[in-house]
């Protein structure tokens, strides 16, 4: 592979990594909303699972969706984002009940 190959990927990569260390601070950020719902849901004896809120959420990211990731992709991501929400939500809550 040519050295400008080599150095092209390496800068993808590099902006790959910047990408990712950007996600996780959002995603650690969006949990952090997520238990704040979690305990407010508590106090109010609201249940954790709202199916409608979270079709909702994945129809608005499809709308904003502008590729190149097809709309499976980005269904697939933001259910599992959306799971791990409910989960952290969960454990928040039996932590705070122990």
């Amino acid at each position: 592979m040519p050295d400008s190959d080599n150095s092209d990927i390496s800068r993808w990569r590099r902006k790959i990594d910047e990408l990712d260390m950007e996600l996780i601070r959002i995603l650690n950020e969006r949990a952090r909303c997520a238990i704040e719902i979690g305990k407010i849901k508590r106090r109010r004896s609201f249940a954790i699972y709202d199916p409608k809120r979270e079709e909702e959420i994945v129809r608005m990211m499809l709308r904003q969706n502008q590729g190149p990731l097809d709309a499976q992709s980005v269904r697939r991501l933001f259910e599992r984002v959306i799971d791990e929400s409910r989960r952290i939500e969960r454990l928040t809550a039996d932590k705070e009940n122990s």
